[in-house]
């Protein structure tokens, strides 16, 4: 059995710099106590040997008991704070103040100003020399010819050796200006000042704060953001900056972005207070996130979170990009049950495996294989697992896939999330939460044809058992099928890259915040609703392709060629969010709304699904599609609505 190692309580540990340090620290005090005791009083007040030995013993021991109650000598100085120095202020005011309660009991008792003159030196001294020590030890990679002899004099003083005194050879550092002089970037300046590793070199600040333009932070100076910048980022050699501006607005970063990026800097950003997976703030790439120059809204506040712990929850498609997300983020609300369903069994692997790693057996997890469609699949399922939430997110989203596959995007979507609403209420579900898209907007496609008639059956649905409502959002960065996966194969295969049409907007948003929303708004449902995101101004596709070909460091049509490649089958210039003519409520949420258009009767929704039943009897495309068309009342044809875009609201924001 091994031996717990055993650490000393007081402020002295068998460490030999520390014993270094007090050596110092003692010498210092012998010679301001000489000073002060013996060699400055004239004649008159001199104190005798035998008396000023006494005096200077007990001041000192004040002193060593002080420190030693306070932890003074278990701290490392190199990386000490203000709270260190404050700790040493402290332990020395409590020593004088000791000591000048002891001086009454001893003959010819030293003056007060003394005995303060005495421990105010002495605590000047040793701040002085640890400010030096830290000073030394942050610069010791400079290369100066001051902090090299610096060095040497600490190195012979103190036999203090740096394993890291010279950085990596044939590895500079890459020199950075960082756009803003606040706390957070004072902070990276100071993390990377300290580390002699680091990949990068602060040269220079950029502010528009008059009062910080012209200072120096760790000696490095801030320049004004304004008229002969780029020379001066020139003069001192800059090659990439790094925004850290965590709490600036978007419009403001949209500029400085293009400005920087006009220079043709690549541009990084440093996150605060984001963390990466270690748990460290770190300096990332600018992400496509970042250039939709849209704030990431967060959904979630404790009271949803509780609405969904301690219960069972069941999510379909959870192998998808937002399934998976929506798994995780349940997960985190500590659920009784979670019960992932897809019928691609890879994607749902994958969560599995990554729920079971992060959570263990504290998550109560299960995964079921099944079709939506399989409706006797659907109810074994949730008899077994009683769930009292269910999150439908599986479908077929792929546009132009569906546009050949009618009849396979209409028994899936429609008659797939019909099985489930019903096998729902069978078996006693509280809550069915739908995800739908903006692409059910005035369709222009069969996907978005289809979930508009979903959202239909779940607006119409009326059960006093459970509670149906659907969520619409825009485009997801990042999930299957996304533009912005596509774009960076294609720029790390050399380009083109290809859009199909150089006028198309889109709105976006990022996984988690679709995950988000689609929760918040599930705890929000009383009957039916159909919530909407405010997802801000749309982004044009052709702009976000340049930026990312810019942020990867190359030049569009220069190194890589931007390629049209015409409008696919179902697809318009634009995605709309909201139904303009109809009714729109806020919610206690600021970004999340509800269109309350009157629901159909049960008997009309009937009267719609038996036309694709009947459709779907002839296994003929054209005849779904004819069929669809006719049930939703809202679906045009592309060709129709993209002659009228140039006079959509959603055309003119993105342009602005």
């Amino acid at each position: 059995m091994q031996q717990r190692e055993h650490t000393p309580k007081s402020g002295f540990h068998p460490n030999p710099r520390r014993w270094v340090l007090w050596s110092y620290d003692t010498l210092i005090y012998a010679f301001v106590a000489l000073f002060i005791l013996v060699i400055y009083p004239s004649h008159l007040d001199r104190l005798n040997p035998p008396l000023a030995a006494v005096h200077i013993l007990v001041s000192y021991g004040c002193i060593v008991a002080a420190r030693m109650a306070a932890k003074v000598y278990s701290q490392i100085w190199r990386y000490a704070g203000a709270k260190e120095y404050i700790r040493l202020l402290a332990a020395d005011a409590a020593a004088a103040a000791a000591f000048i309660l002891l001086r009454f009991f001893f003959p010819r008792t030293i003056t007060f100003v003394r005995a303060v003159s005495l421990f105010t030196l002495n605590l000047l001294a040793c701040i002085a020399i640890r400010l030096l020590y830290q000073w030394v030890y942050q610069n010791r990679t400079s290369g100066g010819r001051i902090e090299r002899a610096a060095l040497k004099l600490l190195r012979g003083l103190t036999g203090a050796v740096f394993a890291d005194e010279q950085a990596a050879p044939g590895n500079p550092r890459v020199k950075i200006a960082i756009i803003g002089a606040g706390s957070v970037g004072a902070m990276l300046a100071d993390e990377l000042l300290q580390n002699p590793k680091a990949t990068y070199e602060p040269v220079c600040f950029v502010d528009i704060d008059r009062e910080k333009v012209g200072r120096e932070v760790y000696g490095i100076p801030v320049l004004p953001n304004g008229e002969g910048l780029h020379e001066r980022l020139l003069a001192r050699e800059v090659q990439e900056v790094v925004f850290a501006l965590p709490n600036t607005s978007n419009e403001k970063r949209a500029e400085l972005y293009k400005i920087y990026e006009g220079f043709g800097y690549k541009i990084k950003a440093y996150d605060y207070p984001t963390l990466d997976e270690s748990g460290r703030r770190h300096i990332r790439d600018f992400a496509v996130e970042d250039l939709l120059f849209r704030s990431a809204t967060q959904f979630l506040d404790e009271k949803t979170m509780a609405w969904y712990r301690g219960k069972n929850v069941l999510i379909t498609g959870g192998g998808g990009s937002i399934g998976s997300e929506l798994a995780r983020q349940i997960a985190r609300c500590g659920p009784a049950r979670l019960v992932i369903l897809d019928v691609y069994e890879n994607g749902a692997y994958d969560i599995q495996q990554e729920l079971r790693t992060r959570y263990g057996d504290e998550l109560n997890l299960r995964v079921e294989i099944a079709s939506v469609c399989d409706r006797e699949g659907l109810e074994k399922i949730l008899r077994e697992h009683t769930p009292d939430i269910v999150l439908h997110a599986a479908a077929h989203k792929h546009v132009p896939l569906m546009e050949r596959n009618v009849c396979e995007a209409v028994n899936n979507n429609v008659f797939g999330t019909l099985n489930l609403v019903e096998a729902c209420e069978k078996y006693g579900v509280k809550r069915f939460i739908m995800v739908s898209t903006d692409k059910a907007v005035n369709p222009t496609n069969v996907m978005g044809a289809t979930k508009r008639l979903c959202e239909m059956i779940v607006q119409s649905r009326q059960s006093a058992v459970t509670t149906y409502c659907a969520t619409r959002f825009g485009n997801v960065l990042g999930s299957n099928g996304s533009v912005i996966p596509l774009f960076k194969r294609q720029i790390a295969a050399g380009g083109p890259v290809t859009i199909t049409d150089k006028r198309i907007v889109r709105y976006f948003m990022t996984i988690p915040e679709a995950s988000q929303l689609v929760m918040t708004s599930g705890a929000m449902a009383q009957r039916g609703e159909l919530y909407v995101l405010d997802m801000g101004k749309p982004v044009k596709i052709l702009d976000l392709a340049e930026n990312m070909i810019r942020l990867s460091g190359l030049q569009p049509y220069r190194d890589i060629d931007i390629v049209e490649t015409g409008l696919r089958p179902g697809e318009k210039l634009y995605e709309e969010l909201l139904i303009k003519t109809e009714e729109l409520d806020k919610t206690d949420s600021d970004m999340i709304f509800v269109e309350r258009d009157k629901p159909l009767s049960q008997a009309e929704i009937d009267e719609k699904l038996a036309v694709l039943r009947e459709a779907l009897a002839t296994q003929s495309n054209r005849a779904v599609r004819e069929a669809l068309m006719r049930v939703v009342p809202t679906y045009h044809t592309p060709e129709e609505v993209n002659r009228r875009a140039v006079e959509a609201e959603e055309m003119r924001a993105a342009q602005g």
